[in-house]
């Protein structure tokens, strides 16, 4: 399934969130905080209630947004989260955390889901030693994710790691091999992003 290509401050300003946390889309946020379009300024001060559906949609855009993923990846993970055991919302998220773009994002080897998902598909991560470019991959347990051995001399991918300070706890990262580990799948509530993940989960059940 194809990337998003659009503008990346744009979804984040009709959200009013940052949910790319970079500078630069935080600056735009900052300067530009009203919704995109023509009569943006307008709506930003228009208020009413939101309709359940409305914010139950919000919150499914704002996850598909968050990973990368269209809508049909995104509801496939869903059906397959509820017939696995456990609050369906959680496992909603730990597929989603397990994807190979997301872990090497979250291991700092991209900027960001987009620029790691360029770094899988252009066949420069290596999972077990062997090459893998499906982004969508689901990383078990025990996996060592590697960044190639041409891209660790890249200027960007060399300023990306050495800016990250802080990583999941169930990721071990060893920066100066440039590799990552998956130790274990996430407990209920590791996944932190910023989404109403049960509010997801009744979008999908009203069209179940």
């Amino acid at each position: 399934m194809a990337s998003y290509h659009g503008p990346k401050a744009k979804p984040q300003r009709r959200f009013g969130e940052l949910l790319a946390p970079r500078p630069k889309y935080a600056r735009i946020l900052d300067n530009r905080a009203f919704p995109p379009g023509q009569h943006g300024r307008e709506k930003a001060f228009r208020s009413g209630r939101r309709s359940n559906f409305g914010m139950q949609l919000d919150e499914k855009q704002k996850l598909s947004f968050i990973y990368n993923i269209r809508e049909r990846q995104l509801r496939n993970y869903y059906l397959k989260a509820n017939q696995m055991t456990g609050a369906t919302g959680n496992n909603l998220l730990k597929l989603l955390e397990r994807r190979l773009d997301n872990l090497v994002y979250k291991a700092g080897f991209g900027a960001t889901i987009w620029a790691a998902r360029q770094l899988v598909v252009h066949g420069h991560i290596l999972v077990d030693d062997k090459r893998l470019d499906l982004p969508s991959y689901q990383v078990k347990p025990g996996q060592k994710i590697q960044v190639g051995e041409r891209m660790r001399k890249n200027a960007h991918v060399m300023e990306w790691v050495d800016q990250v300070g802080a990583y999941p706890p169930y990721i071990d990262v060893d920066k100066n091999q440039f590799t990552a580990t998956l130790n274990r799948v996430p407990e209920d509530g590791e996944v932190q992003v910023p989404v109403d993940v049960q509010l997801v989960v009744e979008y999908y059940n009203r069209l179940t």
